[in-house]
């Protein structure tokens, strides 16, 4: 399937949308790691923020302080959740399995 033909106005339209969605995904991803979010909070939002929504689970695990790739895939892992979903595609096991795996 080929990609539409966008007009000059349309493409500089979405790469202003796609920067800013990168903006406010990076401004949630620094509140997970400072401390001002917990995976819990964050989780609870993604049935309202878009943002939230589309951010992949295994980036929101590596936000917190002590999780690197090795330990976030390892968990991820235990609870049953490929490394590639997005936060909108847990089901309600896998959020309360997240959930008391990172309490």
């Amino acid at each position: 399937m080929a990609l539409p033909t966008l007009t000059p106005e349309q493409r500089a339209e979405a790469l202003e949308k796609a920067a800013a969605a990168r903006t406010a995904r990076r401004a949630l991803l620094d509140e997970v790691r400072g401390g001002r979010a917990s995976i819990a909070s964050v989780l609870a939002r993604s049935a309202v923020d878009p943002i939230v929504a589309k951010t992949k689970v295994e980036a929101l695990i590596r936000a917190v302080p002590g999780y690197g790739p090795a330990r976030a895939t390892e968990m991820l892992n235990r609870v049953g959740i490929a490394e590639n979903r997005r936060v909108a595609g847990l089901g309600a096991k896998q959020v309360s399995a997240l959930i008391s795996e990172m309490s």
